[in-house]
């Protein structure tokens, strides 16, 4: 496809998703709820994206999910800090806490990697649970007031949440959040820093010879995908207007790795097609009941069998005469 028609499609679509959902939703809360719910777990989602480009697996995003919405939650709670400010404190306190974190565990590869973060997430709710003074132990923090309003100079650039259609406000929230969030990712990638994380993925010691400082990069690229979750989890807590240690479990951490291989690790893009498609999947299922999960797992394996490189690989009919193996972001690069 040529870039004229990437542009398009994204105008197309960026309408779509930003005018004819809000208006056509507006007076149906649970869907508008389905679509805000997607657009955010999209940019959780993104950060596990980022640390596959660099050649690791991610199983403890939930982490920092949960410790961005409790850092929220205390900011707000115990501070009196507005809730704005309590977003960027949670992305900057996940941020410190992955290079704490990542500086002795970013030296493991593989399966090893991969089986120590999955346990953070559980460390990070029973921490949750053992410091009562702080978190409120089982309890959680609870009635969050909503966001309030943004002014500069006597002008309001965003308004109380309290006094508007909240799901609308949480709507075009997220939306910004997302556009925002994967318009930085797809910078990266692009960037010459895109590609010496490219280039740890192919080979790290082959990049180390080069001159190529692989500690610190692995370090800035988990940063990156911390404060995507931890910005993501401070948006969950003021939805729900509280946090509580399983408001972010184990099975949420695999779902953030099942956006990315279903939508698919060869574009940025990926985590949006997957966190969309599966999650609005899962929630047309809700009529089902006992059959939801078995429903939703047998589409899960059939995209798997019939799309092992994801749904973004599903050839369009704009696209079927077209002949190439590099995702859009590296063509444009």
């Amino acid at each position: 496809m040529s870039k004229s028609k990437k542009l398009a499609l994204l105008a197309v679509l960026l309408f779509v998703y930003l005018v004819v959902l809000p208006l056509g939703l507006r007076d149906k809360p649970y869907f508008l709820g389905v679509i805000t719910t997607a657009s955010v777990l999209s940019v959780i989602s993104a950060g596990v994206w980022l640390i596959f480009y660099i050649g690791r697996i991610n199983m403890g995003q939930g982490a920092f999910a949960l410790v961005g919405g409790y850092t929220a939650a205390i900011l707000i709670s115990k501070c009196g800090w507005p809730f704005w400010f309590a977003l960027i404190g949670a992305g900057v306190a996940t941020v410190v806490l992955s290079i704490l974190i990542g500086l002795p565990l970013l030296r493991l590869k593989g399966v090893y990697f991969s089986m120590i973060t999955l346990s953070l997430t559980e460390t990070a709710r029973l921490a949750a649970q053992s410091f009562p003074s702080i978190t409120n132990g089982a309890k959680g923090v609870l009635n969050l007031p909503l966001p309030g309003a943004i002014k500069i100079g006597g002008f309001t650039l965003v308004p109380d949440f309290a006094t508007v259609d909240k799901h609308l406000a949480f709507y075009y929230l997220g939306a910004v959040m997302l556009i925002v969030g994967f318009a930085v990712l797809y910078r990266i990638v692009n960037s010459r820093l895109g590609w010496l994380f490219r280039s740890l993925q192919q080979n790290e010691d082959l990049a180390s010879s080069f001159g190529v400082n692989v500690p610190r990069l692995r370090v800035i690229a988990f940063a990156i995908c911390a404060a995507f979750a931890g910005i993501g989890g401070a948006f969950f807590i003021a939805t729900q207007q509280c946090v509580y240690p399983a408001t972010f479990t184990v099975q949420d951490s695999t779902n953030y790795l099942l956006y990315c291989f279903l939508g698919g690790l060869g574009s940025v893009w990926g985590a949006i097609a997957g966190s969309f498609v599966l999650f609005i999947s899962f929630e047309m299922l809700q009529g089902l009941r006992e059959y939801q999960p078995l429903i939703y797992s047998l589409i899960m394996i059939g995209v798997m069998l019939w799309l092992p490189n994801g749904l973004l690989s599903l050839k369009m009919p704009w696209s079927r005469k077209e002949n190439t193996s590099l995702p859009a972001e590296e063509e444009d690069a």
